[in-house]
């Protein structure tokens, strides 16, 4: 690159949107509004709120469910087109060097992005698929040597190369463009500037697929933060003897709302920074006691033959439907994951956008889809294969708590099996809490930067989206786990409009790609 074309693409910057400090009112009233209308109706009706939800959850996974597997992996294939094409070598947002070093870069990708979800999957459903149901592209017996590819292959499918693609792999190249380059604010309906130009960016219409895309992120969020808050009162109760009931929640809630707020209050370049750098260091630590004192050959087994089914079979399980595969088990297993992580595209996309200014294209669609999920396969391998070496050695038996659904006692159970058993338990409790802390403190600040208009959002708007996600789980909690699922199943039911905000990345991400190319003088 020239002197001149990095002074270029370092001479623009962006300007706040908007004056007002909470932003676009339209976008607040109606994502709060869903907030209160949701906790209000389930203090009112329990049962209804569940039903209504689990009737639009069914019908959208039945019907929608191949439209979603399409659209994950179109975009998975064009991203990787594009970090394989010259336009891969032009940067992001107006800036000849990155804001920040590689490893703080992927650091908050990686605790940012499938965070949130994938530490409670992680030790529990390689073990699910092995024991109580083999998956449908897989025809080995449950509980045998040969099922265990076939179970660590379908977590992978679930949690790796589509499900981050789909986090920012072509919305994020749309979104630096339109926002570095053209002016427009980091907000989803900025997704759709480049179809229906500004009639749509400073209409209501915009202001309702902004809010839209908040709403799918606060159900997708305050599950897993609830969640975490039952994960480690139930991990105090067998480690401690603390009680396992609401109380101890919300502790647990109080603590973690203090942890993920104070970091999104901070700012990317402090808080968040450290505290995912914290948990990487963390991660690792964890990573090599197992595979140093654990079941070391069997899990360096386990993954190639498991990468290798998941290579192998990538096409299969990508495309199983309803017809191949029984319908309760796509509902809840492949069609649930696929809708929750397109609910959580346009905000992730946003906060990839802005955390990867001055990377080329070829970097950020390498770290998002390649080693981002690359590193989620080895986290699965490390638990969940450690927890089917227990389980078929007898050490443990996960058959009836994963048979409920019971994912934190299966997380905690594996830890216990392992080296150094209590202290391992606790470090991964830790871990768990900061990896849920990382997509709190994202997804504040990510809603923050969506209702103000501006990349740099108040402290105050991101303290009060922080407080909100802490307030609804604990509100939630209190009426039970299950209105917990019910706000989280809705995520697949918004997936349905949110999957229309994404859609047109398909083409628009390649379009903005190649302009960056061209206005840096990459390409002709």
């Amino acid at each position: 690159m020239t002197t001149s074309n990095a002074e270029a693409i370092g001479s623009s910057d962006h300007a706040p949107t908007t004056d007002n400090r909470f932003g676009d009112p339209w976008v607040l009233g109606l994502s709060m509004g869903f907030v209160l209308a949701f906790v209000g109706l389930s203090l009112y009706d329990v049962e209804l709120v569940s039903a209504l939800v689990g009737a639009g959850f069914s019908w959208t996974a039945r019907y929608l469910g191949s439209y979603f597997q399409i659209l994950l992996l179109l975009t998975f294939f064009i991203a990787l087109g594009l970090a394989a094409s010259p336009a891969g070598r032009a940067r992001m947002g107006n800036l000849a060097q990155p804001e920040m070093s590689t490893f703080r870069w992927l650091a908050i990708i990686l605790c940012t992005l499938l965070a949130g979800g994938g530490v409670f999957f992680a030790a529990g459903e390689p073990v699910y698929h092995f024991i109580a149901q083999t998956p449908p592209a897989f025809d080995a017996q449950a509980g045998t040597a040969e099922a265990v590819p076939g179970a660590l292959a379908q977590s992978f499918m679930h949690w790796g190369f589509l499900a981050w693609a789909v986090l920012g792999g072509l919305t994020s190249l749309v979104l630096a463009h339109a926002h570095y380059v053209r002016g427009q604010a980091l907000r989803p309906r900025t997704l759709l500037y480049p179809i229906f130009g500004e009639a749509l960016i400073n209409g209501r219409l915009g202001s309702l697929i902004d809010a839209v895309c908040v709403i799918a992120v606060v159900a997708g969020t305050v599950g897993p933060i609830g969640f975490l808050a039952t994960q480690v009162a139930y991990g105090g109760s067998v480690l401690f003897g603390l009680p396992d009931g609401f109380a101890t929640q919300l502790v647990v809630l109080a603590v973690l709302a203090g942890i993920y707020v104070s970091s999104a209050v901070s700012g990317i370049h402090k808080g968040i920074q450290l505290l995912s750098r914290f948990n990487v260091y963390l991660a690792l630590a964890i990573g090599l006691v197992i595979i140093s004192f654990g079941p070391t050959v069997y899990l360096i087994d386990a993954y190639t033959q498991g990468m290798g089914a998941y290579l192998g079979e990538f096409m299969s399980m990508a495309t199983m439907t309803a017809q191949t595969a029984p319908d309760w088990w796509m509902k809840w297993w492949t069609v649930f994951f696929f809708a929750w992580f397109i609910g959580y595209g346009p905000l992730m996309a946003l906060f990839v956008a802005r955390i990867s200014r001055g990377r080329s294209i070829r970097e950020m669609i390498i770290a998002v889809c390649i080693t981002a999920p690359i590193a989620t396969t080895i986290w699965f391998t490390l638990l969940g294969g450690s927890g089917i070496f227990y389980q078929m050695s007898g050490a443990i038996d996960l058959a009836e708590p994963l048979s409920n659904f019971r994912f934190d006692v299966a997380t905690l159970t594996v830890a216990q099996a392992l080296p150094l058993g209590t202290v391992m338990a606790v470090a991964i409790l830790l871990l768990t809490t900061i990896f849920v802390a990382t997509t709190g403190d994202s997804m504040s600040y990510s809603i923050s930067m969506v209702t103000s208009g501006d990349d740099k959002p108040s402290s105050a708007l991101r303290a009060f989206w922080g407080c909100t996600l802490a307030l609804m789980a604990a509100i939630l909690l209190y009426m039970g786990a299950g209105q917990i699922s019910a706000l989280q199943q809705f995520i697949v039911v918004t997936a349905i409009p949110v999957s229309l905000v994404l859609l047109p990345s398909l083409w628009t991400g390649p379009k903005a790609a190649y302009a960056m190319a061209r206005e840096q003088g990459l390409v002709g």
